[in-house]
């Protein structure tokens, strides 16, 4: 992972037979902020550290996740920049990191001014519909 200041997570993978076993490949499609968002655990992730920093212990009990599950999804996380994590003895803490989420930001606005036109259309024909039964 290099060192970018994020905490070390070792990546498990949960097994058939119930046992979590060491390092594997990850996927290419969590490398950037929009996949990583893609999966709903990390989303619920973000939601719980939107309130401020949080031990993985406290994300586990805000969660109906397990600690492996959830360490694995602050990992990805962390490899996009969307947490940042940080030693206190031996807890790590995590905290949203929200301006790396302008990429997604910048993409999402295009689609707010699509729709702001379209309800303004809706208005705009809603008030004439209103004006035409007034003059009923």
């Amino acid at each position: 992972m290099g060192n970018r200041g994020f905490c070390h997570i070792e990546s498990l993978t949960h097994a058939d037979n119930g046992i979590y076993i060491g390092t594997v490949a990850r996927s290419s499609t969590t490398s950037d902020v929009f996949n990583a968002i893609a999966e709903a655990h990390r989303r619920e992730i973000l939601d719980t550290l939107i309130t401020g920093e949080k031990a993985v212990g406290a994300i586990v009990n805000d969660l109906s996740m397990s600690q492996p599950q959830v360490s694995k999804h602050l990992r990805v996380l962390s490899e996009v920049g969307l947490v940042r994590c940080r030693a206190e003895g031996r807890r790590r803490l995590y905290r949203l990191e929200p301006a790396n989420l302008q990429p997604l930001h910048v993409w999402l606005s295009k689609y707010e001014q699509v729709w702001n036109d379209r309800l303004d259309r809706v208005d705009d024909y809603l008030k004439e519909l209103q004006q035409q039964g007034e003059q009923r």
